[in-house]
């Protein structure tokens, strides 16, 4: 590199946004993502060895998959290229092999990172595997979509995924404070001071994405003019405005965050869709996990629809698998749209006070055995043993229904499950009526 260059890189990395400028070095700089290169961890290892084998990181934006293969360029002893999959081709990709066979004669090894990886087609992704394969070019792929959808069974078979999780709001937190303390490339030359409660704000709602987090607190404090003393003070109203988001009563782990979702499942439960959906807005705004939502949608399906319509619980599980797929913003969507089904199916709760009462009994009530003809009858000896005889199979009679105690007899005469009149669940209770009453 000559001087010109030197100074070049030097004036665009100034020029950079705040994210770009402050991105670790080293993995011992990295904040978060513990789980996949906390020390000692497969990864971890990997790069400090530099000896990396294919892999895809895989995770929301933000969360430090660029970052993850600078450091790896600035790590290893290979040769590091990158490629971006919206603006490269096929092209790019035969002239980077030819290059790295080259290379690999020379004893030196490719790594080719390509962001956004997901936007490669189907057969530009085929021109890598047999490169990949045949260990040409040690591949590095980044993407936020769902790679077992959108990158080739092949490609997955001959790489290691790694799954980003969004950022923790500690995780922010630490990178926020780095960014205003930092003098070199962060914004320490500015002498900041940001409250507390403004912090906090930012922290919860960027959803653990740090380039969100970054570019507000660097708005904020290019438009915030200094104070008598000299200091810049970030306070909450400024970071709402940088942010374009109204602060609002809600903490992730406080008081308030159990009251919204409490206030959530009770409307869902006290049929009221339009207060459910309220409740729904109000965490997803506050930053709250989707997934976290659509599992208390799944119990409340369950719990308070249960069998007036079974078909609830399918939306709910349904819903949260397509939250998984899909994410922020459309997975809203797909919220609203189970949030406002469970409010309006008809209820009944009778499943979960079924399982109550008997888990009670199991918990209080000493059983001697199972009745012997319910047994299992399937081996050797289970007929000396009185196991299996006598058992009608219901197959064998009528409407398929036969008479037969079922419970232990100490609870024989035990009811833990009462149909409610609600929804199917008549149907349920009438069907029970007319065997009771017919046989």
């Amino acid at each position: 590199m000559d001087l010109f260059q030197y100074q070049s890189e030097k004036i665009l990395k100034k020029e950079a946004p705040l994210a770009n400028r402050l991105r670790p070095n080293t993995l011992d700089e990295f904040i978060g993502q513990e789980h996949i290169v906390g020390k000692d961890t497969l990864l971890y290892r990997a790069i400090k060895a530099d000896k990396l084998s294919s892999l895809i990181l895989y995770g929301p934006s933000g969360t430090g998959k660029t970052t993850l293969a600078k450091i790896i360029a600035n790590t290893t002893k290979s040769i590091f290229i990158q490629i971006n999959g919206v603006t490269s081709g096929t092209k790019d990709i035969k002239e980077i092999v030819e290059k790295a066979k080259i290379t690999l004669l020379n004893g030196k090894k490719t790594i080719l990172f390509i962001d956004e990886i997901h936007r490669f087609n189907k057969s530009q992704q085929d021109t890598l595997l047999p490169h990949v394969e045949d260990g040409t070019i040690i591949l590095i792929g980044a993407t936020t979509e769902n790679p077992y959808f959108e990158v080739n069974r092949a490609l997955i078979s001959r790489s290691i995924i790694f799954k980003l999780e969004p950022l923790s709001t500690n995780d922010i937190k630490q990178i926020i404070t780095r960014a205003i303390n930092n003098k070199e490339n962060g914004l320490g030359y500015f002498n900041i001071k940001i409250d507390e409660n403004a912090l906090d704000f930012i922290a919860n709602i960027c959803n653990g994405d740090a380039r969100v987090a970054l570019n507000a607190i660097e708005l904020a404090s290019l438009t915030t003019k200094k104070s008598d003393d000299g200091i810049i003070y970030i306070n909450l109203k400024i970071a709402e405005q940088c942010i374009q988001k109204r602060a609002i009563n809600y903490d992730k782990s406080g008081d308030n965050h159990y009251d919204t979702i409490s206030a959530f499942i009770k409307s869902m439960r006290g049929s009221d869709p339009n207060a459910a959906v309220y409740y729904l807005a109000k965490m997803l705004y506050a930053g709250e996990d989707p997934k976290f939502i659509a599992r208390r949608i799944i119990i409340c399906a369950s719990e308070d629809v249960g069998n007036a319509d079974p078909r609830a619980l399918q939306v709910a599980v349904s819903a949260f698998q397509a939250v998984e797929m899909i994410g922020m913003p459309e997975c809203r969507i797909i919220l609203s749209q189970a949030v406002c089904y469970v409010a309006t199916a008809p209820k009944s709760n009778s499943s979960y006070l079924a399982i109550d009462k008997a888990m009670e009994d199991v918990q209080n009530i000493k059983i001697k055995q199972i009745p012997p003809y319910l047994k299992d009858a399937h081996y050797s000896g289970a007929s000396e043993l009185g196991n299996g005889i006598g058992y009608k199979y219901v197959h064998n009679y009528e409407k398929n229904y036969v008479k037969q105690q079922y419970l232990p007899d100490e609870i024989k005469d035990n009811v833990y499950y009462n149909p409610s009149d609600n929804g199917y669940e008549k149907n349920i209770k009438k069907w029970l009526k007319f065997l009771k009453n017919n046989y």
